[in-house]
């Protein structure tokens, strides 16, 4: 595993394009996060279907073709700097495969921004495009919205990434030790979704493999994890950071099977990382080579988040 590309960091009156790649989201949250956007001195553009809601299936932001349309065109747009999602939930899996990757190869790179069911998005854009992601908050995310920690790094991450080289998150070691390689993951269910797609990454190896999930029993993300063991996906990885596991089985049985399941890797590890689905998460980069020290609980980029 390699170092991807980064994108440019944003400048002041940057036009970034917001999209719904999931779920429908609340006009109101919408607002407010774009809100948000104009006071960091941004020009955000709301893609046409970012309201919508698909008329069979309610938990999808209108049709597949319609959100793969919006993400495309929003990234072929040479007049946007960045590309940000308003929401997870659940679709990205469907319209992957409908995006013209060509086309965006074509565009060039962009900073793209997104997290839970985007972790889809982050491996296509990995795998496909040889890209550098942001998981980070989402506009109209009630953990972003509400928490001025969150708005903060992400703003850092977006403007001056040097501030932000050191990632500092508090969490305590599982596995003590320090590893170095090319940061990546996102939410586990995800992750053990894209097992065995076509045109995605083989395995972690040589990575710091980020994780964290929400509203999963004990059992189901058990069977994540395995699953990902099962494929030689998590083989030769350096270092695993664990981020929130809100609304999962409480937090010691969580702790207690994720250190049965993947201590045996014998790479050194971190829990609590504040990243993911949390009060306050923390922006990390994906694709950049970076030292994991799980002892003091950062990640110590090698270079900016972005150019």
């Amino acid at each position: 595993m390699k170092s991807l590309t980064r994108p440019a960091r944003l400048t002041p009156g940057a036009r970034v394009a917001v999209v719904a790649p999931s779920g429908p989201l609340p006009e109101e949250r919408l607002q407010t996060g774009l809100d948000i956007l104009r006071g960091w001195d941004l020009e955000p553009v709301v893609m046409p279907h970012v309201l919508s809601v698909d008329g069979e299936f309610g938990y999808l932001a209108g049709t597949d073709a319609d959100r793969a349309r919006d993400l495309q065109e929003a990234w072929c747009d040479p007049s946007v700097s960045a590309v940000l999602c308003a929401r997870g939930g659940y679709g990205a899996l469907r319209m992957v495969e409908s995006l013209d990757w060509a086309a965006m190869r074509a565009a060039g790179p962009k900073v793209f921004v997104g997290y839970s069911d985007i972790t889809t998005l982050h491996e296509a854009f990995a795998a496909r495009m040889g890209l550098a992601t942001l998981h980070g908050p989402m506009v109209a995310a009630l953990d972003f919205l509400k928490s001025a920690r969150a708005q903060e790094h992400l703003r850092a991450t977006l403007f001056a990434p040097e501030q932000v080289q050191v990632i500092a998150s508090g969490g305590a070691a599982l596995v003590p030790g320090r590893a170095r390689g090319v940061t990546l993951g996102g939410c586990l269910s995800l992750l053990a979704s894209d097992v065995g797609a076509p045109d995605v990454r083989a395995s972690a190896r040589d990575g710091l493999l980020f994780l964290e999930d929400t509203g999963e029993e004990a059992y189901r993300i058990d069977r994540y994890v395995t699953q990902l063991l099962r494929a030689g996906w998590l083989e030769g990885v350096c270092g695993v950071a664990l981020g929130s596991w809100v609304d999962c089985d409480p937090y010691d049985t969580v702790r207690a099977l994720l250190l049965d399941r993947l201590g045996g890797l014998g790479v050194p590890m971190v829990e609590e990382f504040g990243f993911g689905h949390c009060d306050g998460a923390l922006t990390i980069p994906f694709g950049v080579e970076a030292e994991l020290d799980a002892g003091a609980g950062t990640l110590t980029l090698d270079v900016p988040a972005l150019m």
